[in-house]
């Protein structure tokens, strides 16, 4: 009877690759050699939104940071790159806490990734938001983390959501984030 063997990476293996990837659970993820400019744009159009609002905010705010792109180091085995993610936490250069919010632009190639893998892995460690975007449907899907799980407080197309961060909080029109 043969052994079948997996694979499994760490940070330090990570740390090492050319190119874009992400690691979850030991297992690794090549991530599209580009975004789109559709991809991008409505990350980019969240990411201003949030932060011109985080900046009003000021003092009570302040701790709060929207990042793009950016690594979150999950743990020995687990490094994903949220599209935009919103820490209230102080950070250094790497992002080693777990943001509050965290969002994905879904493509074609990220579905199963985001729908199910960083699902999972985004309520256990307990981001409080998680936000899938679709922009081919103009649709977005947010979900609130509570003792049982994410619960799905709706989906959205052209719709203001507020989102409440203890001291902090911001409102995303969704319908101004679309190409």
């Amino acid at each position: 009877m043969a052994l079948a063997y997996q694979e499994y990476y760490t940070l330090e293996d990570y740390q090492q690759w050319a190119g874009d990837w992400e690691l979850i659970e030991g297992m690794p993820y090549a991530i599209a050699p580009s975004a789109t400019v559709t991809h991008q744009t409505v990350g980019l159009n969240i990411a201003t939104i949030i932060k011109q609002q985080l900046n009003e905010g000021q003092g009570r705010c302040s701790q709060c940071c929207v990042l793009m792109e950016t690594d979150w180091q999950v743990s020995n085995d687990t490094v994903v790159r949220p599209d935009v993610m919103v820490v209230c936490q102080p950070i250094d250069e790497k992002v080693t806490v777990t943001p509050e919010v965290c969002i994905e632009v879904v493509s074609s190639s990220s579905t199963k990734r985001d729908e199910v893998m960083k699902f999972d892995l985004y309520h256990r460690e307990g981001v409080l938001y998680y936000v899938l975007a679709y922009p081919e449907k103009r649709l977005v899907k947010v979900y609130f983390n509570n003792s049982q799980g994410f619960k799905k407080l709706a989906d959205y197309c052209s719709d203001s959501v507020k989102f409440d961060i203890g001291r902090c909080g911001f409102i995303v029109d969704f319908s101004a984030v679309w190409r």
